[in-house]
């Protein structure tokens, strides 16, 4: 079986290349990245794509901003 690689795009991992695993890749999928090290806790979530130009991704997913209620 050949090794299936993704690269990110966006965030403290952009433009790390790693490979998939043994699991099939799930497009859509979402991974959670926490970094601890000299300082607060950062998390950034990668979404899971395909695209012809660059093969498998995980693209910076956008920060969820709450609803604020209007006064």
């Amino acid at each position: 079986m050949t090794e299936v690689s993704v690269r990110f795009f966006g965030g403290p991992l952009d433009g790390r290349v790693q490979a998939l695993g043994d699991a099939e890749p799930v497009s859509g999928s979402v991974m959670r990245h926490v970094h601890l090290h000299d300082g607060p806790k950062i998390e950034t979530r990668y979404r899971l794509g395909y695209t012809s130009e660059n093969g498998w991704e995980y693209r910076l997913c956008g920060l969820a901003t709450p609803e604020v209620d209007e006064v």
